[in-house]
């Protein structure tokens, strides 16, 4: 059998003290036909099935990759340089096709490399190995399921890849999804995976019983299983996953193993084990001094409604504002007291400047993001907010203003990469201060790939598919209840009638509760409202006030489709190009 090499990255064992240490076994090179000869090297083999989760990730440069990045593409995100699928520059010859179609396969290959050896070489007990066969089944599952999302039919291995095998042709997109359906409902029958792991658990971070329903779920979604779908999430509730109570905490250290979250990227603030978060969503105002490539669009913070659930309108707080032109705009985002060079430069940018306060500009700006949907300072730095950061190495509160003049101490403005424009910023999954990671490359919280929200919204997404009702409104009013927003259908303001307005108020409350967790892209992607939402008339990467940095260019509706990557073309003659890619 071809040998499979697994590398893990640091020096800590397996069975170490630490809770967070799935990913973190350390092995030489072993090849497939010892890994799984004694019960030791049973568990090192299954760890680098799930240390496959963490291909994508780069310490050391944005990969734009990993799930949190693919953000950029989705209504909620955007980056700060120009990207070729969104600017319609690019090619199916990209390395951002090809890094994540074979890091995907690379995951396939381990979970089938276990799958096959586990029940021939293994020494464990029988009921580990059944629980462990079903954990690689699943991340089996999830590797295919994110090809699927992407490229919509690919190769389907179910046992390990050779050089006799490889060129094997396309599977349908909906073989795919079998596949997958086959996979999680294979984890569901064990009897010996459990519904859940609690807090503190040793096996926390492993796979469970609650995860496979919810991923089946999903997969029921994309197949519109619209009823086997809600069977599924009603399984995930019963299996004992319930919301956070507290939305902002939720993303901290401390309750990253709450009964919101139920599968989940394990991270611990060690190199090569940590998240990239701070590192390409933070400011150099963090610990660190980060970089802002990945941000927030402008489209995302209008979106979120005012507390009461009425829809947010910017003329309520600034009359006429949407009739100005985006240059005209930036007055209302310029900080108070502006020296006579500022004010040039800002006229210079067509910035109306008959309507600048010098001494309240920065308080009517202010009541634009008060008074709203919480989840809005929560997920966002806003204008004249202030961020718990630092000063060199020690802890400072800065505020974001505009334009920027210093750091310092106390008082200081929050600075960034991107001096010269003025960008919403990233708050979730930003660290604050300089106590709650050791270095900017690897922070210590979990990434949640599916967490109880998800499941109620889906949930509420397949129960209204299949006819407007009651129940989907509630489970709705669950994720906006938790947030501090006023419930649907609590007054005229928040009213849903119809199967069309809950749609569309399911896939808006998606989009506001899920910024930076890569969800929005893949969401777009399956309603087929990735052009309608993001790739509008004149849309592109905006300042705060709207005035484009870069505009979008929508090449054709086969983009929907990632092509197959032009160097798995070339070396199997067997593939064929999704429609409308040429090289």
């Amino acid at each position: 059998m071809k040998k499979i090499i697994f590398i893990l990255t640091t020096a800590f064992s397996f069975f170490a003290c630490q809770e967070n240490v799935l990913d973190t076994a350390p092995y030489d090179a072993v090849s497939s036909a010892t890994m799984w000869t004694t019960d030791n090297l049973t568990d090192l083999g299954v760890t680098g099935v799930y240390q496959a989760l963490r291909l994508n990730i780069n310490a050391s440069a944005a990969s734009g990759n990993e799930l949190y990045q693919l953000d950029r593409f989705g209504v909620g995100g955007q980056g700060r340089d120009a990207d070729a699928l969104l600017m319609g520059t690019i090619t199916p010859s990209s390395s951002m096709f090809s890094d994540n179609y074979k890091q995907l396969y690379a995951g396939i290959n381990r979970a089938n490399d276990a799958i096959v050896n586990i029940p021939e070489k293994s020494p464990s007990l029988p009921e580990k190995k059944a629980r462990l066969l079903a954990e690689c089944k699943f991340l089996r599952a999830y590797f295919y399921l994110r090809l699927n999302q992407l490229f919509k039919g690919v190769p389907l291995f179910l046992e390990p890849i050779t050089p006799d095998n490889a060129k094997r042709a396309r599977s349908t997109e909906a073989e795919i999804w079998e596949a997958v359906v086959n996979d999680l409902t294979d984890c569901i029958n064990e009897t010996n995976l459990p519904d859940k792991y609690a807090k503190g658990n040793a096996l926390y971070g492993h796979i469970t019983k609650g995860a496979a329903y919810a991923l089946r779920g999903k997969t029921y979604l994309y197949q519109q299983k619209w009823a086997l779908a809600a069977e599924d999430f009603a399984k995930v509730k019963n299996a004992g996953y319930t919301l956070f109570p507290d939305y902002k905490a939720l993303f901290k250290t401390a309750n990253e193993q709450s009964d919101e979250m139920i599968f989940s990227i394990q991270n611990i603030g060690l190199s090569g084990s940590g998240s990239t978060t701070q590192f390409f969503c933070g400011t150099r105002s963090s610990f660190g001094s980060n970089w802002n490539t990945y941000l927030i669009h402008p489209d995302l913070v209008d979106l979120y409604q005012n507390a009461d659930g009425s829809n947010f309108n910017w003329n309520d707080i600034i009359p006429g504002y949407s009739g100005m032109t985006p240059a005209q705009r930036e007055v209302f985002f310029l900080r108070n007291n502006l020296t006579e060079n500022e004010i040039t430069a800002a006229k210079n940018r067509g910035a109306d400047m008959s309507k600048y306060l010098p001494s309240g500009n920065e308080e009517r700006i202010l009541k634009v993001y008060a008074n709203r949907d919480p989840r809005l300072g929560h997920n966002v730095i806003t204008p004249y907010s202030t961020y718990a950061g630092v000063f060199g190495t020690s802890n400072a509160t800065v505020t974001m203003r505009w334009p920027y003049r210093s750091e310092a101490a106390t008082g200081g403005d929050l600075r960034t990469d991107t001096q010269s424009f003025f960008y919403y910023l990233h708050r979730k999954f930003v660290y604050e201060g300089n106590s709650e990671l050791l270095n900017r490359s690897y922070g210590p919280t979990d990434f949640p790939v599916i967490r109880y929200a998800d499941v109620l919204l889906m949930w509420a997404e397949a129960l209204n598919e299949q006819s407007f009702s009651a129940e989907a409104v509630a489970l709705v009013n669950q994720v906006r209840a938790r947030a501090g927003v006023g419930l649907l259908n609590s007054s005229a303001a928040t009213t849903v009638s119809s199967q069309a307005e809950l749609r569309e108020a399911i896939r808006n409350e998606r989009r506001r509760e899920f910024p930076n967790e890569g969800i929005s892209f893949f969401d777009e992607l399956r309603w087929k409202s990735w052009k309608e939402k993001v790739f509008y008339p004149g849309a592109g990467v905006r300042q705060i006030w709207g005035a484009n940095v870069q505009t979008y260019s929508w090449k054709g509706d086969y983009i929907y489709n990632w092509p197959i990557p032009q160097t798995e073309i070339e070396m199997n003659s067997t593939l064929i190009q999704n429609s409308g890619w040429i090289n």
